[in-house]
């Protein structure tokens, strides 16, 4: 999530589109929320480990 993310905020810089923009970072925020929560061992969406 967070390459897509990443994808999406630079092609919305580059090509001027801004939902792509808005998205963009809006998938950074969501992807770094997870990651973090995953790093220091909490559960996201019932499950400890994803596979």
């Amino acid at each position: 999530m967070l390459v897509f993310g990443l994808i999406l905020l630079l092609l919305g810089i580059l090509l001027k589109v801004s939902i792509l923009y808005t998205i963009g970072i809006i998938l950074l925020i969501i992807g770094a929320v997870l990651w973090i929560l995953g790093a220091v061992g909490r559960p996201v969406g019932g499950r400890k480990v994803w596979f």
